[in-house]
């Protein structure tokens, strides 16, 4: 085994290679930048020897280099939430495309761009920006969103003030096979306030996007993602979120295809009878690897958390779930629940499951489970018997098992339309 001091200094070696001068702006994102490129360059690039790496190596992520996707032609499906009336804000090979974005309001809503925010001295952002990605660092390193922190110059700052009357949704497109992107994304939610974000498409080949959300006393925030159907596309992706009293956050994401997708969530339950819902659906076919890793503290008294994550998976696909439920002393009377499953549709797929609760208060409701297994013969045998085709009773068998994590999502005609997707991915794979 290499020695703690020899590894750290690979770390912080590789990460060296990385670093390169910070972009210019106004003083408080200097700040953030120069704080966050210091997190970097002491924790070092992440490696497969990390304990949260071990099941995915992170080399291509951090490889030098711009990197190669070819883009998947989506022309058989209409675009993603294309039914729902929503503010539309584009960006292209992850910049910020104007020309094809809505206005840049909406009642009860501010909406800016990180690009435009950085040229000031002062922002409201500052207390936000960086903060909850150094926050994010302990107990578990997450080094990819510090380097994010320093070196994006895209993004969306969102303060919402009431109830909008319209999701805010932020579209990614590709226009090159050779991308890298660096999205960083600030939400505010006012105490009382409530706004649904959704996220779609292959933001580039490869791809590091960091969403820091605070959400106030008896705020909501809605949080729905697509990452897009390309095949060799590569992602890391991280939401840090702290709640107040009685604030709610729910996230799902769907994952299909990608050849490696990383999606990192660390939630902070800070005020009493708070409640965070994470979940999400993950459907692979072949070169196929999708991590989940999430973290939810509970750090005050009366909250509710969930976690529940399936994943679909064959032809080698690799399925992967790390998460933990933090219970603090203080955080009597919580809820924590978390399930992972996966069902595999042939030998040569895979499931890595890493399920943790760690709690210290004594007056708490918290459980987890981990399952991986195959298309149940009785209850494909039923839907045969019934006359009902062999494809058809199979893809009507894994839309049954990927419901529970889509009941995760509050809209039923957002979920509805998720649920299309993933038929219309299951008849193209039979």
């Amino acid at each position: 085994m290499m020695p703690r001091a020899k590894l750290k200094a690979q770390k912080q070696e590789r990460a060296a290679e990385l670093v390169r001068p910070l972009p210019q702006g106004g003083a408080w994102i200097t700040r953030a930048r120069e704080a966050a490129l210091a997190r970097w360059s002491e924790m070092g690039a992440p490696l497969k020897r990390d304990e949260y790496w071990k099941f995915t190596d992170p080399r291509a992520l951090i490889a030098e280099g711009t990197a190669t996707a070819a883009i998947q032609d989506t022309s058989d499906e209409a675009p993603m939430f294309d039914a729902f009336d929503r503010v539309k804000l584009v960006f292209v090979d992850g910049v910020f495309d104007a020309a094809a974005s809505d206005a840049l309001a909406l009642e009860g809503v501010e909406i800016g761009l990180l690009e435009d925010a950085a040229k000031a001295d002062l922002h409201w952002a500052k207390d936000i920006y960086g903060t909850l990605d150094a926050r994010a660092q302990t107990p578990v390193e997450r080094p990819l969103a510090s380097f994010n922190t320093a070196y994006a110059t895209q993004g969306v700052l969102i303060r919402v003030t009431g109830t909008p009357a319209k999701p805010i949704s932020l579209i990614y497109r590709r226009s090159a096979d050779g991308s890298d992107a660096l999205l960083h994304h600030v939400i505010r939610v006012e105490a009382g306030a409530e706004v649904t974000l959704l996220e779609h498409g292959p933001l580039a080949a490869r791809s590091n996007t960091v969403i820091e959300a605070d959400i106030a006393e008896g705020a909501t925030l809605h949080h729905i993602r697509s990452q897009g159907r390309d095949h060799a596309r590569m992602g890391a992706s991280h939401i840090f979120a702290q709640l107040g009293a009685k604030a709610q956050l729910k996230s799902f994401t769907l994952t299909v295809n990608g050849q490696l997708t990383r999606n990192e969530a660390q939630v902070w339950l800070d005020g009493a009878d708070g409640s965070a819902h994470l979940a999400g659906a993950s459907v692979g076919d072949g070169a196929f690897h999708a991590d989940d890793t999430v973290f939810v503290a509970h750090n005050a008294p009366g909250c509710e958390s969930r976690q529940v994550f399936k994943k679909v998976l064959r032809h080698g696909a690799v399925g992967v779930f790390q998460g933990k439920i933090l219970v603090d002393r203080v955080a009597q009377k919580t809820d924590g629940y978390q399930i992972s499953q996966a069902l595999l549709l042939d030998e040569d797929a895979q499931f890595l499951a890493k399920p943790e609760l760690e709690i210290y208060a004594d007056d708490v409701k918290c459980s987890h489970g981990s399952t991986s297994g195959e298309i149940d013969a009785t209850q494909l045998y039923y839907m045969r018997a019934r006359g009902v085709p062999e494809a058809e009773a199979k893809m009507l068998l894994v839309l049954a098992f990927l419901a529970e994590a889509l009941d995760e999502i509050a809209d039923d005609a957002l979920a509805g339309d998720l649920r299309d997707r993933l038929e219309a991915w299951l008849q193209r794979h039979k």
